[in-house]
């Protein structure tokens, strides 16, 4: 189960550098989008791997059941 406290307070530190989180947890896994706003800092994303973990327990799915989609991939390690 997704501990909403815990999401919002990502929320609110990637708000600070422009991006904005959107996900949907459902049968065991979880769909995760980040989108960059118009002041986002480019470089101020984790690489999506360290993203995923810290993800995981805020959303009550294993990381590796978590599809993230980034608004670019140049930190993605994938």
């Amino acid at each position: 189960m997704a501990d909403a406290a815990l999401i919002e307070g990502l929320r609110s530190s990637l708000a600070a550098d422009d991006y904005h989180l959107s996900y949907d947890v459902h049968d065991g896994a979880a769909d995760v989008t980040i989108v960059a706003g118009p002041d986002a800092c480019a470089e101020c994303l984790v690489p999506k791997p360290l993203m995923r973990s810290m993800l995981a327990p805020m959303l009550g799915v294993e990381a590796d059941r978590i599809e993230l989609a980034y608004p670019v991939d140049v930190h993605s390690g994938e």
